[in-house]
């Protein structure tokens, strides 16, 4: 039996090379579309085996080269997004809106039999947010072109591989004290990489579709907590200073525009809003696949990289 072809957009990512091994492992292709094949190709093709993966390089707005590789597709799944806007193309109406649009009409044009959004949790409260209001944009278009779309709403997700405990314990190891915003008491239900890639899994071998899936780990966890308990497994004290609004308003105004920005205006309005479940929609626990991981254990694999003696610590907090 020929196996189903899944095309990911957005794979060189954190999510999409865990969720190339997981499928390619299982009997699926996958086509993982990247802008910069020179720069991405080496990292994607060492993430299945030959045969199974094949790479592509194309402007994700270039219709004919969309339409060639959709055309061949069972399963479309698309994973680009954005943090923060630069320049008017790397923007949040055209990554998170325009382009979805793009992609779930052509995939309905040519009747593929699955399209999986990976969209935020928490964007239906952040009003104030250009993040969220793209990203909500985006799913209502996506809905319109392609009624049976499946939308994937995670938490942060955390791994060795992505941008938020490893930034954070960088941060952590550096300064001798650490701002938070709104007290730090901006809940969140981090979920594993490994526990979405199931998911997403599921969705396409279970053939899931017309549905909202909120995708949460089992822990509410506030972002002071998370900082606690990073410092607890870096074995480092630093002071945590609450800063009052006006001087975080002034600080993200100032620090967005550093070439990657430790956070921007958009990014503290969207800390206003706690990323857990709505109970607006069905959470994966709901749907019978639940997130395994717990958070300091997950973390603990990779924190002694932060550590002062790095692999060799013998921090009871860390030893094994």
């Amino acid at each position: 039996m020929k196996p189903k072809n899944c095309l990911i957009f957005g794979a060189s990512g954190q999510i999409g090379r865990h969720l190339i091994r997981k499928l390619t492992k299982n009997n699926y292709k996958v086509t993982a579309v990247t802008r910069n094949l020179h720069q991405k190709g080496y990292i994607l093709k060492t993430q299945a085996s030959a045969g199974w993966i094949d790479c592509v390089e194309t402007n994700i707005f270039d219709e004919k080269k969309l339409r060639d590789l959709i055309r061949n597709a069972d399963v479309c799944i698309n994973m680009i997004g954005i943090l923060y806007e630069k320049g008017n193309f790397n923007s949040f109406q055209v990554i998170h809106s325009d382009f979805p649009y793009l992609l779930s009409k052509i995939c309905k044009e040519f009747n593929v039999k699955q399209f999986i959004q990976l969209s935020s949790l928490g964007i239906d409260k952040a009003k104030d947010s250009n993040y969220a209001k793209s990203k909500l944009e985006g799913e209502i278009n996506i809905k319109n072109n392609f009624p049976n779309s499946v939308i994937l709403r995670p938490s942060v997700v955390y791994s060795i591989d992505d941008n938020f405990t490893t930034n954070l314990m960088t941060l952590l190891n550096r300064m001798p004290f650490f701002p938070i915003y709104y007290n730090g008491n901006t809940k969140f239900m981090p979920i594993h990489v490994s526990d979405l890639t199931e998911i997403i899994f599921q969705v396409i071998d279970k053939k899931i579709n017309s549905m909202t899936i909120e995708c949460v780990g089992g822990e509410v966890i506030t972002f002071k907590e998370i900082l606690k308990k990073l410092l607890k497994l870096i074995d480092k004290k630093r002071i945590i200073v609450p800063l009052p609004l006006t001087i975080a308003k002034l600080s993200s105004k100032i620090l967005q525009k550093l070439p990657k920005p430790l956070i921007t205006e958009d990014q503290l309005r969207l800390l206003a809003y706690d990323n857990i479940s709505s109970g607006d929609y069905k959470t994966n626990f709901d749907i019978g696949i639940p997130s395994k991981s717990i958070f300091d254990k997950e973390v603990k694999k990779y924190c002694f990289m932060w550590r002062e003696a790095g692999q060799f610590s013998t921090n009871r907090y860390v030893k094994n």
